[in-house]
């Protein structure tokens, strides 16, 4: 296929920074990304390569421009994204990839889902009583529960919000931690209250903490209560018993609204224990009012090398001769 060359011309001297970013690393990202030669001159972006290939950075930069129009900021993780959907054929404009602005947080960021699956997993929390989450570490699966949960409280859709976690032991025993079970479980709650702290604020926090608008719990002392008008988080869902997970879902009262989280490649229960979050998946796949949303690595919104490793490790548990896996890495 015969080379060819297109010039890219951007008109606005502020967007053209934010594409190329600070340092001008939004651009080393993209060229690194692209098989075709990039280079820019003042706000012009010269292409060269096959037709392909140029025809493929075009689409990129064009979809990456698309971003900086509507967001007026352009991250290293959005790079990585649009390059992902389009290296599989997809070509969504930016936005119908995100959501509308869910939330303000205390520090006047506006909140959003970033990717088609998070967008996808925000509508099942809109339309359904009951979402399950369940997807890798970094994909926003607790973080967006949390993000609807303080928006469901805003809008007085819910009077209260209630975070959940198992206590598992994750290669640590409590019995050597210090303090009353209070205490010692209360490390395993911190990502709940990390996330708060990030949207609410420390003092907001605090404050309906001691209100009891919201409370964090370990599952055990769930067991006989019933949660009417409250929006109810079951975190690391993965680390529950079938009985722990229905004993949870019967829970759930009057004008309530649960979302359950989980990674089901990070399972800390006991060999002989089965997880509930596993299980459930075809006990109430069919049931109406209940959504299973599932999160891939393509959702991953961390450093961009949280997607590579989580690709590393499920080519090396997926593969028939692990130590031959290990050895190709």
């Amino acid at each position: 296929m015969t080379d060819r060359g297109v010039k890219i011309t951007i008109e606005n001297n502020e967007k053209a920074a934010v594409l190329f970013g600070t340092g001008d690393e939004n651009f080393r990202y993209i060229k690194k990304l692209a098989a075709a030669d990039i280079v820019a001159r003042g706000s012009d972006i010269y292409i060269q390569g096959s037709q392909e290939d140029v025809h493929y950075a075009q689409k990129l930069i064009h979809s990456l421009l698309d971003i900086v129009e509507s967001e007026g900021v352009l991250t290293i993780n959005d790079i990585r994204y649009m390059n992902t959907l389009l290296s599989k054929g997809e070509h969504p404009r930016h936005r119908e990839v995100i959501s509308g602005p869910l939330l303000t947080t205390v520090r006047g960021k506006t909140l959003k889902a970033r990717t088609l699956g998070q967008k996808k997993y925000v509508e099942a929390i809109l339309r359904d009583d009951v979402v399950f989450s369940i997807g890798p570490a970094g994909t926003g699966k607790t973080y967006l529960a949390v993000v609807m949960a303080v928006r469901a409280l805003r809008n007085k859709e819910v009077e209260r919000i209630v975070l959940v976690r198992p206590a598992v032991e994750a290669g640590e025993k409590l019995g050597f931690l210090p303090g009353d079970l209070i205490e010692k479980v209360n490390p395993y709650l911190r990502p709940l209250y990390d996330s708060l702290f990030d949207i609410l604020g420390v003092e907001v926090t605090q404050r309906y903490l001691e209100k009891n608008v919201i409370e964090i719990a370990p599952l055990a002392y769930m067991r006989g209560r019933t949660l009417n008008n409250a929006f109810i988080i079951l975190d690391e869902a993965q680390n529950t018993t079938p009985q722990q997970m229905k004993m949870f879902l019967t829970r759930l009262g009057f004008g309530s609204k649960a979302i359950i989280t989980g990674d089901i490649t990070q399972v800390d229960l006991p060999r002989d224990e089965h997880s509930g979050l596993i299980e459930v998946q075809k006990i109430l796949a069919s049931v109406r009012g209940i959504s299973f949303e599932y999160l891939s690595q393509e959702d991953v919104v961390r450093h961009p090398l949280v997607q590579k490793i989580i690709h590393a490790y499920d080519v090396y548990e997926n593969s028939d001769n692990n130590g031959a896996s290990r050895r190709s890495l």
